[in-house]
């Protein structure tokens, strides 16, 4: 393969869309703009087709300059990937805003690993073939992004999966990663696939992955807890820990300097969780209080947090002295709120229905083998 190509494929709204790609993918750039082509979306180039003689011409030069510099021009059997996206955007549910993404340089594609929250085909694809190009679709009412890409090695058919949500930060090998699906180059089965069978199972996902990043910032706050003596005092009956602990507690003082950087997490993540649970309807309704107190200590860890963010100084002490008790309620309630949060997780989507089995191809009195 040469180190720069380029790619052609047809718009029905901006016309012939070229795309560059290739390790040397700025040269076949030059090429695009010495013959007419115009910079577009997401890095993309065009010329209209408003008059189709013009544009004969400019794909001539096109594919003369190109092969004059070692070039591949090489036309695609696929409509524009951003025609794809903005047909099954405006079909799902929400709000979706679509983007071209170009990974013109090979090693470009590496950079989607960390954030692809996909298992399956598209991230055996972003990992093993080669994907130029691809569109997002983003709804920013659920912080949900996901990836289109065309399924490498087939006609037909767009692989979808996701990226994380910002907060996730780096999500590799994340054991709660959604699996991507392959949905039809038609727009409706498409949106009917992300819609019933993908958003489902991403939303699902995400709950449980909220819950396992609370668990893991209550779970490092107690083991240290536990496994330092002079740290004992701090969970009694009120969870207030000594007036006097920046001065003769200089161990405490740093623990809760970290338990609240850790508890910052919780103060993210558990909002949505608390709002989906359910006490009453769960096998332990008697949660609901030990749950209206958690609920407490976020509000008030939410202020605590506004007022710094908006220039507020508070001394450590006063600042461990209102922190450490919400801390401490998490810490003592964090089991009633796991299994109400496991509880309230979304239902599963159901299973495809299967196709019935074929009828029998050969006549009831026949026998299945010859001889």
């Amino acid at each position: 393969m040469a180190d720069a190509q380029i790619t052609l494929t047809y718009s029905r709204n901006i016309g012939v869309v070229a795309i560059a790609t290739g390790k040397h993918y700025e040269s076949a750039e030059k090429v695009l703009s010495a013959t007419g082509f115009r910079r577009g979306e997401g890095g993309t180039y065009h010329v209209s087709d408003a008059d189709e003689a013009a544009t004969r011409e400019a794909l001539a030069r096109l594919v003369r300059s190109a092969r004059a510099s070692g070039i591949e021009v090489a036309a695609s059997s696929r409509r524009f990937i951003g025609d794809a996206a903005r047909d099954i955007a405006r079909l799902l549910p929400g709000q979706w805003d679509t983007q071209v993404e170009i990974y013109a340089h090979p090693v470009w594609q590496e950079d989607l690993l960390p954030y692809l929250w996909a298992s399956g085909d598209l991230a055996h694809a972003v990992r093993a073939a080669r994907i130029p190009y691809a569109a997002t679709l983003t709804n920013r009412a659920t912080d949900t992004t996901l990836l289109l890409a065309e399924r490498p090695a087939h006609q037909l058919g767009y692989l979808v999966g996701a990226f994380a949500p910002e907060a996730f930060g780096e999500v590799d090998g994340d054991p709660h990663t959604p699996r991507s699906i392959v949905v039809l180059p038609l727009p409706g089965p498409a949106a009917q696939a992300i819609t019933e069978r993908y958003l489902p199972a991403y939303e699902r996902a995400v709950h449980e992955r909220r819950i396992t990043m609370v668990a893991e910032a209550l779970g490092l706050i107690r083991s240290e807890l536990d496994a330092r003596d002079e740290l004992r005092g701090l969970s009694g009956a009120d969870g207030v820990p000594p007036a006097d602990l920046g001065s003769s507690a200089p161990a405490a003082g740093a623990f809760l300097d970290r338990a609240w950087r850790e508890f910052l997490t919780v103060v993210h993540h558990a909002p949505v969780l608390l709002d989906r649970c359910r006490p009453q309807a769960s096998p332990w309704p008697q949660d609901a209080e030990a749950l209206g107190r958690l609920a407490a200590a976020l509000l008030t860890a939410q202020e605590i947090c506004d007022n710094l963010n908006t220039g507020a100084v508070l001394s450590d002490d006063e600042h461990h002295q209102r922190s450490w008790p919400l801390i401490a309620t998490w810490l003592t309630h964090s089991n009633s709120f796991l299994r109400q949060a496991r509880a309230a997780a979304p239902s599963p989507p159901p299973a495809p229905a299967l196709p019935p089995p074929p009828p029998h191809a050969l006549p009831v009195d026949e026998p299945a083998h010859r001889l």
